[in-house]
This record gives structure tokens, sequence and C-alpha cells, in this order.
């Protein structure tokens, strides 16, 4: 997936693609935003947007195409937090800034990755 934000809409149509987990429709995704009064064309529209950036893959199967998030939601932002860290001349200031800021449950997450990160290390 590239890197950069989406946009509120490209969003909000990811999250329901991530939150299916199995390719969708234009109209599933558009009967899911149904909240949002979008237009169907507009709902087809970002998908091919999403599928142009190289964010969804798209299938074709009949008369109907068929979107897949090309990652998975976590991924995503873990891309999206390396790249603010990249904006950093330094990363330590802003990661310890960062760790700061999260909550007990939160900093625990991030122990066990890198306990298991640094054995995956001393296993190879």
């Amino acid at each position: 997936m590239p890197a950069g934000r989406l946009g509120d809409l490209e969003r909000a149509v990811m999250d329901v693609l991530w939150a299916r987990g199995e390719p969708a429709t234009v109209r599933a995704v558009h009967d899911d935003l149904a909240d949002r009064n979008l237009a169907y064309t507009t709902v087809m529209t970002v998908l091919a947007r999403l599928a142009e950036k190289d964010v969804v893959r798209r299938t074709r199967s009949g008369r109907a195409w068929w979107y897949l998030p090309k990652v998975g939601k976590a991924e995503y932002v873990a891309e999206l937090m390396l790249n603010a860290l990249e904006l950093t001349g330094d990363r330590a200031p802003a990661l310890a800034r960062f760790a700061k800021s999260v909550s007990l449950a939160e900093a625990e997450a991030l122990r066990q990755a890198l306990a298991d990160q640094a054995k995956a290390r001393h296993s190879r």
C-alpha cells in the first residue's frame, strides 16, 4: 500500500472493506455506508480511485467489480506511523514523546511486540 493518508471518504470506504474482511462490490460498500447518504456513483468513484492508488485489489466477476484491501488496517496505520517518524531528523525524541502518551495497556502491547521482535532476531 502506498504511503500517505486517506481522505475522510476514502477512509470510510476502507473501514467498510476492512470490517468485511472479504471482497465486496460497490453495491455492498454503498449499502454499508447508507447512513452517509452517498450516491452510488460516488462510492464507485472512490473505490476506482483507491484501485488506481494501489490501495485495493479490484477484480471483475461478471458485470461487477469486487474490491479487497491490499493490506490490513493495522498494517496501514503502522505505515502511517513510520511515515510520521520519517519527518523527524531524530526519531528518539518522537518515540519518547509517543511512549509517554500511551496508556498502560498500550505500553504493555508495545513491550510485548518489542520482546517478540527481539526473540525473533535472536532465533535467526
